[in-house]
């Protein structure tokens, strides 16, 4: 192998290892976007074409917009969520396209004034992607994951949520100090 050889296999492997922290980064938004539930930053996560097979394949979605309007329906303000992605695994079919497996850890709270109040939602599943590279910006086109296992239970009482991003914020009620006049007359 020639030098200039190595030095573009060199470079095409650098490119790899950038490529590989975009995705990550690509689907470490795409999580933060849902649970923050920024719909218009999860749309930005997806390549206009791209498809969906959550659930087992039960939940099939197409194009950002779909898959946004039923995230915003699914998951109300009273719905805290937490998605994290473990473990990827980041593959190429060539420069412009990459698959990924991840393994998902979820927890879906149901906020005091849903339908669902107190129930608490855990597991975790498999997600497998498909990547695009458009306009030099990595894509997810394809997307879904199969459940490993799905817990529900009722919180009690000792379980209390002390912040809630998306609760309704309380007014503060400032009270005014008593002066030394009025502590007199009292």
């Amino acid at each position: 192998m020639t030098v200039e050889e190595r030095l573009e296999a060199l470079e095409k492997e650098l490119q790899q290892i950038k490529d590989v922290q975009a995705i990550k980064e690509l689907k470490s938004k795409y999580f933060q976007a849902l649970d923050t539930k920024n719909w218009d930053e999860l749309e930005t996560t997806m390549a206009p074409d791209i498809e969906t097979a959550y659930s087992n394949g039960k939940l099939v979605f197409h194009g950002p917009k779909e898959i946004t309007d039923y995230f915003k329906k699914s998951m109300p303000k009273t719905e805290i969520t937490l998605h994290q992605g473990h473990n990827p695994q980041v593959w190429f079919e060539s420069d412009t396209v990459a698959y990924g497996k991840w393994y998902l850890e979820d927890r879906l709270i149901f906020a005091k004034g849903d339908p669902y109040e107190g129930l608490q939602v855990e597991g975790s599943a498999i997600y497998t992607d498909k990547y695009v590279k458009i306009d030099g910006e990595w894509l997810i086109q394809d997307t879904g994951y199969i459940r490993i296992y799905e817990e529900q239970f009722m919180r009690d009482e000792t379980h209390r949520i002390r912040k809630n991003m998306f609760a309704p914020k309380k007014k503060k009620v400032v009270k005014k100090k008593k002066t030394a006049a009025v502590k007199k007359e009292q």
